[in-house]
């Protein structure tokens, strides 16, 4: 009698199990990315790990990543050096070297910055000459700067403040109304006689009697 050998098992031999990867060490450094001085609570002792014999390249790497996507003075980058224990000699070097390269503008920092907080604050130009000497642009740059907005521009954007708020003024009484809307120019740098102007014309342009009102209600 002839016999059948057995069949082959089905079933797959059983691959041996993997050993699990060791999770990565949160120490591990992170390729790919460079970190500039001021990126984590570390980064003074980052800065002086740049180079601890050369306080110019800490100097160069700190006004670097301050300038990186954000615009700032001189001054601005004089008081973070100064910080940073830079000596001062060679912070004056470097931000010097910084204005011959174009990287230090505070010409064009501070007509920047009128464009820009004018269109989208609404600023005039006493308040923006306000901002710019804090953050140290020099008189005679601050009033280059505000005379890109001459007074017809400036009073056509008192305006449009007054149009966006006036409804919410309604209900009020009227003295009330001017006082709220001429205070709100007023804080944004406008001149008191402009203010007044422009409200009491708004103001009429709704039908509220305006006689009688003058700068004293102000």
């Amino acid at each position: 009698m002839r016999t059948t050998p057995p069949r082959a098992s089905r079933h797959p031999r059983a691959r041996p199990r993997r050993r699990p990867r060791p999770p990565r060490s949160r120490a591990e450094p992170v390729t790919g990315r460079t970190e500039w001085p001021g990126d984590s609570p570390d980064s003074s002792r980052a800065e002086k790990e740049l180079s601890p014999q050369d306080p110019a390249e800490r100097a160069r790497a700190i006004c670097l990543r301050l300038l990186t996507g954000t615009p700032r003075t001189r001054k601005q980058l004089a008081d973070a050096l100064r910080k940073r224990e830079i000596p001062d000699e060679v912070a004056e070097e470097v931000l010097s070297r910084f204005e011959d390269v174009g990287l230090i503008d505070d010409a064009a920092f501070a007509g920047a910055w009128v464009e820009s907080r004018h269109h989208g604050r609404g600023l005039a130009r006493r308040a923006l000459a306000r901002e710019l000497r804090t953050k140290g642009v020099e008189p005679t740059l601050i009033q280059e700067a505000v005379e890109q907005l001459d007074s017809e521009r400036e009073e056509a954007t008192a305006r449009e403040l007054v149009a966006r708020k006036l409804r919410a003024t309604r209900g009020l009484d009227r003295d009330r109304r001017l006082r709220r809307l001429a205070g709100m120019l007023a804080r944004k740098g406008y001149p008191e006689g402009m203010a007044l102007r422009v409200v009491r014309q708004a103001l009429e342009a709704e039908g509220e009697d305006t006689d009688g009102l003058g700068e004293e209600s102000f």
